[in-house]
């Protein structure tokens, strides 16, 4: 399922523990979380394949550090190529997203601040 289908999705449809914390923890650190927010730090170094995971809610993402990476859906299938596509903005909109992976396939690591707006979805 694509990310723009999920977020028109009232019910979300995966497990807990696809959760990017509880599925890829060791790449995703709570930093802030209420009833409204939760913020993720998130960091893969080069060569790292983050495990499958999900994010239920749409955020806003800012990119401390970046490098190039591969991002596959749960089939193993590729979504998104930097090397092809080009770097992401620095700082972005992003809808729930289903279940995926992240390749770091670069030389440097990724670090991204995701603030998820928990109010939005459901």
């Amino acid at each position: 399922m694509k990310s723009e289908d999920v977020a028109k999705k009232k019910k979300w449809l995966w497990p807990e523990e696809l959760d990017a914390l509880r599925a890829a923890g060791e790449y995703h650190r709570l930093v802030f979380e209420n009833a409204h927010v939760r913020v993720l730090e998130v960091k893969i170094a080069p060569g790292r394949v983050v495990p499958v995971h999900t994010h239920r809610w749409p955020s806003l993402a800012h990119t401390e550090s970046w490098s190039d990476f591969v991002r596959r859906d749960a089939d193993g299938n590729v979504t998104l190529d930097t090397r092809q596509a080009g770097p992401p903005p620095k700082t972005q909109w992003l809808e729930p997203m289903a279940p995926h992976s992240v390749e770091n396939v670069g030389a440097g690591e990724i670090r991204v601040y995701v603030t998820e707006l928990k109010d939005t979805a459901d």
